[in-house]
């Protein structure tokens, strides 16, 4: 019996084998390491929260609404010298309250420290507004009373837009630690 034909089919079968396996594993190569890339990078950084991405917007909005609401740029964006006091004091007190309209709902993402900081700013900012304007005669300028208001504003020891500003800042920045 001839066992060398039966040897060369087998190497034949074998080799064809080998051949078949080696053109597809390098024909997967690149969908494998491309796979094992996103599997490593999946696993090297957490997931992102949702919920931390709304509530860090609305410490951005809190932001936003403090330098919405400081006398120094809304006068500027109002146009204070076109108007007489009496009407920038209705515009810039309608301005606060529909901002912080607009604003009410971040109340949800933010903490209990950082609304209040936000809410008692708008306060203060209406009673200074308030009291500048009550002071006032009836025929003067949007303008002077805008001089007003700031003259009192920089006569504060410190400047609460900017400590507000601080506050919401290091409470923002609590959540994401």
């Amino acid at each position: 019996m001839n066992i060398y034909p039966l040897l060369i089919d087998i190497l034949k079968t074998t080799l064809a084998g080998t051949g078949i396996v080696w053109v597809a594993f390098y024909l997967f190569k690149p969908y494998l390491d491309r796979f094992e890339r996103i599997l490593i990078a999946s696993k090297a950084k957490p997931p992102v929260d949702p919920s931390l991405m709304l509530k860090l917007q609305a410490y951005e909005r809190v932001i936003l609404f403090i330098d919405r609401i400081n006398p120094a740029n809304m006068f500027v964006r109002l146009g204070a010298a076109n108007f007489q006091a009496d009407e920038l004091h209705r515009m810039v007190i309608a301005e606060i309250r529909n901002e912080y309209q607009h604003n009410v709902t971040q109340q949800i993402y933010v903490s209990e420290a950082a609304w209040q900081v936000m809410t008692q700013l708008k306060d203060d900012t209406i009673n200074i507004i308030n009291e500048a304007a009550r002071l006032q005669p009836a025929d003067t300028r949007g303008v002077e009373l805008a001089k007003i208001i700031l003259q009192q504003l920089s006569l504060m020891q410190n400047d609460p837009y900017t400590t507000s500003a601080y506050i919401i800042r290091a409470e923002g920045h609590k959540i994401m630690i």
